[in-house]
């Protein structure tokens, strides 16, 4: 009786709707959900101080804001990785 050769070690994936979608993905797209819902919840306004001057902008901007930073610093630091 013949074995069925193992498949090559890949990233993991699900099945939806015949497609086959990384688990990643998956993770990605529900943290995305939860920091678009988390922002949209905090409207409110609040006072920042920069160095000199103090602002007061609503909070979902500060939110974005600091987001964007974030992707972009681990965007940046993933090809730094992947370079290696």
């Amino acid at each position: 009786m013949a074995e069925k050769p193992l498949p090559p070690n890949g990233p993991s994936t699900v099945t939806v709707k015949g497609r086959a979608v990384r688990l990643r993905t998956i993770g990605i797209g529900i943290l995305a959900i939860l920091a678009i819902w988390f922002i949209a919840a905090n409207t409110g306004s609040v006072s920042i101080r920069l160095w000199i001057p103090t602002v007061t902008l609503p909070l979902w901007v500060v939110l974005t804001v600091t987001l964007l930073v974030g992707l972009v610093i681990g965007w940046f630091l993933a090809r730094r990785r992947a370079k290696r």
